[in-house]
């Protein structure tokens, strides 16, 4: 397990679930330092099952967005599969005017992730 001011990376059953602690997403030196810890779990497997919490988060940036793109085609080009969860109502938001929510798998908790992913 993996933990630190902005993530806590823990392996469960077949999968390395991220949850994201910073309340805001708001800087490039957050989002590296969340790139760079995710980078570490990703580069390392093959076929990684992902899947992020966001359930401390309520606010972030289209860098952020930006960044979530990149890392679902890194877990797809690897056989992958990446899940979201806990998304805040506000935030989901911006995922349906943007059209993320046609490209990444969003559940409402780890759970219910996890089941997705066949692992309960």
């Amino acid at each position: 397990m993996l933990s630190n001011d902005t993530v806590k990376i823990e392996q469960q059953d077949n999968a390395t679930v991220v949850y994201l602690l910073c309340k805001k997403i708001l800087d490039d030196e957050t989002i590296a330092e969340i790139e760079e810890n995710i980078s570490t779990s990703v580069k390392s497997a093959q076929a990684i099952n992902l899947i992020l919490d966001f359930t401390a988060v309520n606010f972030l940036t289209s860098s952020f967005l930006g960044y979530l793109i990149r890392l679902s085609k890194i877990v797809d080009d690897s056989k992958g599969q990446l899940r979201l969860c806990g998304i805040e109502e506000k935030i989901q938001g911006i995922f349906k005017i943007t059209r993320l929510d046609k490209i990444f798998d969003i559940h409402a908790d780890v759970d219910k992730a996890m089941l997705s992913l066949g692992q309960k």
